[in-house]
C-alpha cells in the first residue's frame, strides 16, 4: 500500500488488549506503532512525546478515563484523531467522547479489518461510527439540553442546509446522492463546504452540532 504512514498510539488499561492490536498494526505496511499507554494520564505524556496521527482510546480506565483524555489531547495545538473503544454498546461514556471531539466509535470486537479501515479513515479526515450505533447516538445527543444554533449555520446556502440534514441523520454520501438526484462526488463537495463553514472537523461533529442546536 502506498501513501503516507499513520502513526497510531494505543491506549488501554489492559496489557494483553494491547498486545493483541500492537501485532496487527505491526502486521500493516502503512501503520507505525508509536506507542502504548494503560491511562488517560498516560496517554497525554506518550502523545506529547511521540505524536501520533490517530489515537485507540479506551473509555474506562484507572486514574484519568477515556473521556478526559480525549477532551485534553483535542485541545492540543496539534490533536491527533481519537477513535474510541469500548466493550460496550453506545451508552453516554462513549456519546460525551464524541461530543469531546472523538472522530469514531467502535466496540472492541469489532472485526480486525474494521478496524483498520477505520484507523486509515479518521486519519483521513472522515469518521466512523459502529456499524448499527448511529441510532443509538442520535438517541444520546438528544438527551442534551437545546443550544440555539450560532450565526455560523445561518452562512449555509438553503442546499446546503438541506445536506447538513441529511448527513445530520446519518445518511451516507451515496445515500444522500441517491436521495438528492446528484453525484457522489457534489455531496461530498457540499459536506466538506459545510464542515469548512461551521469550522467542524468531520461528519461525527456534524452530528454532534446538529443535535446540541436542535436542528434535527
Amino acid at each position: 500500500m502506498t501513501g503516507p504512514r499513520i502513526g497510531v498510539v494505543i491506549v488501554d488499561d489492559q496489557a494483553l488488549f494491547r498486545a493483541g492490536i500492537a501485532m496487527l498494526l505491526q502486521s500493516q505496511p502503512d501503520l507505525d506503532l508509536l506507542g502504548e499507554a494503560g491511562d488517560g494520564a498516560e496517554a497525554i505524556e506518550v502523545v506529547g512525546r511521540v505524536r501520533p496521527d490517530v489515537v485507540l482510546m479506551d473509555l474506562r480506565m484507572p486514574v484519568m478515563d477515556g473521556i478526559e483524555a480525549t477532551s485534553a489531547l483535542l485541545r492540543r495545538a496539534d490533536p491527533p484523531r481519537v477513535v474510541v473503544l469500548t466493550t460496550f454498546d453506545l451508552d453516554e461514556a462513549a456519546a460525551r467522547a464524541l461530543r469531546a471531539g472523538a472522530s469514531g466509535f467502535l466496540l472492541k470486537d469489532a472485526e480486525p479489518e474494521f478496524l483498520l479501515a477505520a484507523i486509515r479513515t479518521v486519519h483521513g479526515g472522515s469518521a466512523v461510527i459502529a456499524p448499527g450505533a448511529v441510532t443509538a447516538l442520535l438517541q444520546h445527543l438528544g438527551d442534551a439540553a437545546p443550544v440555539a444554533p450560532p450565526e455560523a449555520f445561518g452562512a449555509l446556502t438553503e442546499r446546503e442546509r438541506e445536506i447538513f440534514l441529511l448527513a445530520a441523520r446519518g445518511l451516507s454520501n451515496a445515500e444522500i446522492a441517491r436521495r438528492e438526484f446528484v453525484s457522489e462526488a457534489t455531496v461530498k463537495t457540499h459536506v466538506s463546504r459545510i464542515l469548512a463553514k461551521l469550522q467542524l472537523r468531520d461528519r461525527v461533529q456534524l452530528v454532534v452540532y446538529a443535535y446540541d442546536h436542535r436542528l434535527v
